[in-house]
């Protein structure tokens, strides 16, 4: 009877963690179009932690860019809670179990979840930067240990060290954040914080006041256009990282690039317009970079379905 009733918990708690995944996988595809649709183009194993840690970093995101009567205890409960459960193994929380299940079982350090907790954090009292050495200390915590999360979950190629890859990881985590930043200018200052260098903003004579008034004009133009190229830059740096990872995770890659690259490409289309108006890439365009994707992502999972068995029988195994 005992043996039963260990069988029934067993069952139990899979089943719960299973529907953990589903609910992270849900927030995803509601809140993360772009990502969620690059997703479907990794192996089924690794969706769902990439869906764990998308859910995760969105719920704490939300408890300060959403916030209660108490935003402050609420993020600091909810980072109490999960730190104290990755010892555990376990969450009756849907969101923290599958972000708890996914940091174990990738091995994934804590120090990463630490960071970003940190830099959610500092959300709550620093609304500006003086320059963008201080933007990227911010951005390690909310956007570099993003690109080392995810980096365990979509494998490096054979002889790739993690190590070689992580500092492409992090550059890709920080190009897409900071496509964020300039896509959402307008929203982030009527919540009192401003993502662009404040030198920057000096130096083309662009006020906080102008970004909050919503005012358009060719000076902010120039400030946009240059922080486009920045943005561009990193994207640059993380390009070579592609090539590092494992062969079936390569193209989910790619065309979360292209799909958060394409944000830039909007917004020097819409003449760098987005304090009035939020850019996108429309539908056709995500399923037309989904679709050149996805012929190339199921060949890739062909070749390493074949190539395991001839590593097998090369070691006499």
């Amino acid at each position: 009877m005992t043996k039963v009733r260990k069988r029934v918990a067993q069952a139990e708690r899979a089943a719960q963690l299973a529907a953990a995944y589903r609910h992270c996988a849900a927030i995803n595809a509601r809140f993360g179009k772009s990502y969620h649709l690059a997703t479907r183009l990794l192996t089924a194993d690794r969706r769902p932690a990439i869906h764990a840690l998308y859910a995760g970093a969105r719920t704490a995101d939300d408890l300060v860019d959403l916030p209660g009567p108490d935003p402050a205890g609420d993020l600091a409960e909810w980072s109490r809670a999960v730190l104290a459960e990755l010892e555990t193994g376990w969450s009756d929380d849907p969101v923290r179990l599958a972000l708890v299940d996914t940091y174990r079982r990738y091995e994934i350090p804590v120090e990463h979840l630490v960071d970003f907790l940190a830099a959610m954090t500092s959300d709550l009292d620093v609304d500006g930067y003086p320059d963008m050495a201080a933007l990227d200390r911010y951005m390690w915590g909310s956007a570099s240990v993003i690109g080392l999360q995810v980096l365990p979950v979509l494998g490096t190629a054979p002889g790739v060290a993690r190590e070689e890859a992580a500092p492409h990881a992090i550059a890709l985590g920080e190009a897409f954040q900071l496509t964020n930043f300039l896509r959402d200018v307008a929203e982030d200052v009527d919540r009192g914080r401003v993502y662009l260098p404040a030198d920057v903003l000096a130096a083309h004579g662009v006020t906080r006041e102008q970004l909050a008034e919503k005012r358009h004009d060719a000076r902010f133009e120039a400030l946009m256009r240059e922080m486009v190229a920045i943005v561009r830059r990193r994207y640059d740096d993380a390009a070579p990282g592609t090539r590092l990872l494992a062969s079936e995770s390569r193209d989910c890659v790619r065309a979360a690039t292209a799909l958060y690259g394409g944000i830039l490409t909007e917004i020097e289309r819409a003449d760098y317009r987005v304090l009035d108006r939020r850019v996108s890439v429309s539908k056709p365009r995500r399923l037309a970079v989904f679709a050149r994707r996805l012929t190339a992502a199921q060949l890739a999972r062909v070749r390493v379905t074949i190539a395991k068995p001839k590593s097998r029988s090369s070691t006499g195994a």
